[in-house]
């Protein structure tokens, strides 16, 4: 099968583009490679050569793999990607990656989220694609507790959410029309080496390892970790079933912590730092676990990793990390 990531060179993609090669799959991934204006660019030149690299040293023999900085920002860049490569399957990851980011410019976001979207779809349904893979979020929930299912009702809060919901049903419409099928991913708080400062997982791993104070938005509040395998995993296997044309599913460790919680075990394993409780940040909503019961019945969806042995695989890489290492003597 030929199938196109956006977003490919991303925490998630990368590692979803390594199992597709394995499994022997043609692969094409376009990454703009951008810092999002938040990210520093020699963090963002370092992560992104990191993961060209493992996915090379993925490829067997012969495997058809290419890449590209197209941006999905552009509609005749992406009618020249289609023309092509061809994809039979599209897996789309290429977005702003948080609220944070999107706040910060919500002009540039709603380009990307919404404009780019519509020209992944429209060239979709010109080139005869037939499965398109949308990458939501938990954040399309707005505030929700333990055990929540894919049919719950949504109510974002804030751009980003709003702008991933409104992604779902644009994507929603046009398998309506028969143009393709879809699936749509819901995953939560995702983790693990290559990622990059700017999320919750590493500032506190980093601000542990840097002997500082983890600053904690809500001792109570909580988030369902998920190694980044085991999500790459969920979404692999959700693209190439039989079993999920027009389905929508939430792929996480559905484990919900509590940052508090999240904090002490860094400092634990780090051996430093302190923490510092702050009231909870307004600008997210409160989550808690989703359920992943129909992920489970309907592809074998079956993440393996828990915080804890999450958390040590990740700080491991972290003082492995030429990049980091440096970073942290400066």
């Amino acid at each position: 099968m030929r199938i196109l990531i956006t977003g490919g060179l991303g925490l998630i993609g990368h590692n979803v583009a390594i199992r597709l090669l394995k499994a022997g799959h043609e692969v094409y991934i376009t990454d703009t490679m951008t810092n999002y204006g938040i990210i520093p660019q020699d963090e963002i030149e370092y992560l992104t050569s990191e993961r060209r690299k493992k996915i090379k040293d993925s490829l067997e023999g012969d495997q058809t793999f290419g890449w590209s900085t197209y941006d999905i920002s552009d509609a005749s860049q992406m009618h020249t990607l289609f023309d092509y490569f061809k994809p039979n399957i599209v897996i789309h990851m290429a977005s702003f990656p948080r609220q944070k980011v999107v706040n910060a410019d919500p002009a540039m976001g709603a380009r990307v989220m919404s404009e780019g979207l519509l020209n992944l779809l429209e060239a979709s349904k010109r080139f005869n694609v037939s499965k398109f893979v949308y990458i939501s979020s938990s954040m399309v929930y707005g505030d929700f507790t333990d055990d929540v299912t894919e049919d719950a009702i949504c109510n974002p809060q804030g751009q980003y959410g709003i702008m991933k919901l409104a992604g779902e049903w644009l994507v929603k419409d046009y398998s309506r029309k028969g143009y393709f099928n879809h699936v749509i991913i819901r995953p939560s708080a995702v983790y693990g080496p290559l990622d990059v400062e700017d999320r919750v997982i590493a500032k506190f791993m980093l601000t542990a390892m840097r002997g500082e104070a983890l600053k904690v938005n809500g001792a109570s509040e909580t988030l369902d970790f998920t190694y980044v395998d085991d999500a790459a995993d969920g979404i692999v296997a959700s693209a190439l079933s039989d079993n999920t044309n027009n389905k929508t599913y939430n792929i996480t460790k559905s484990h919900s912590r509590t940052l508090l919680d999240a904090a002490h075990l860094a400092v634990k394993i780090v051996g430093s730092g302190t923490i510092e409780v702050r009231d909870r940040d307004l600008d997210f909503p409160s989550r808690g676990a989703l359920s992943i019961e129909q992920a489970r019945k309907d592809f074998g969806f079956n993440p393996k990793v828990d915080v804890e042995e999450g958390f040590q695989i990740y700080y491991d890489w972290l003082s492995s990390s030429a990049f980091w290492k440096k970073k942290l003597n400066s």
